[in-house]
């Protein structure tokens, strides 16, 4: 890629991130279709469960939107982007306790190289009680989803089933499963879109 087309596709990215800051929400949607195989590209150099890497990328652009108002113009929309997707296996990897491989690993793409980035954990005043209530808000989008969807998102990250493994518990097709999981995090976003101001440092 050029550095004209560089400029022109950073460009582009600004002006729908000014639109979906200025009320039009669904214009996120252009940014995810668009980056969804990059990113998707790069969790699946750190994360070796398909299940896992296709629950992140989702978890990553649901991240993204809801810290947007945190975006600094002037800065790669992408590598924000791919921070925010790394930190975000980071810490699943070590939820998972498995080995990591090194965070100064630079990822190569079609436009620029990425390093994998240890999110800042330094002290914020009051972060536990804002962890608590981002938790409880969370707690109350889930119990609001209808039951279909609440069982089988509880059941992949409560209890950490993997596709098969609940789609045999609840006798569901596999496609049925994955359908679910994905209008359920659907619904969560838009739900966690009215609580913005608890979210923008995740």
């Amino acid at each position: 890629m050029d550095i004209n087309q560089k400029i022109k596709n950073v460009d582009e990215d600004f002006e729908i991130i000014k639109s979906v800051l200025a009320g039009r929400k669904n214009d996120f949607e252009r940014l995810q279709k668009k980056y969804k195989r990059q990113i998707h590209n790069l969790i699946s150099r750190m994360i070796k469960n398909d299940d896992d890497v296709d629950d992140l990328t989702q978890e990553t652009f649901i991240k993204a939107y809801n810290a947007l108002a945190s975006f600094q113009f002037g800065y790669s929309f992408s590598a924000w982007l791919y921070r925010i997707a790394s930190n975000n296996c980071i810490d699943f990897l070590r939820k998972k306790r498995f080995d990591t491989i090194s965070i100064n690993q630079p990822i190569f793409d079609s436009e620029e190289e990425h390093e994998y980035e240890i999110e800042d954990n330094s002290y914020v005043p009051d972060k536990n009680m804002l962890a608590e209530e981002r938790k409880k808000v969370l707690y109350d989008a889930i119990e609001a989803l209808p039951e279909n969807y609440r069982m089988i998102i509880k059941l992949r990250h409560d209890d950490e089933l993997d596709y098969n493994q609940i789609a045999e518990k609840l006798n569901l097709p596999l496609g049925t499963v994955k359908a679910h999981l994905f209008r359920a995090r659907k619904i969560l976003l838009n739900e966690l879109k009215g609580s913005k101001n608890l979210f923008t440092e995740i």
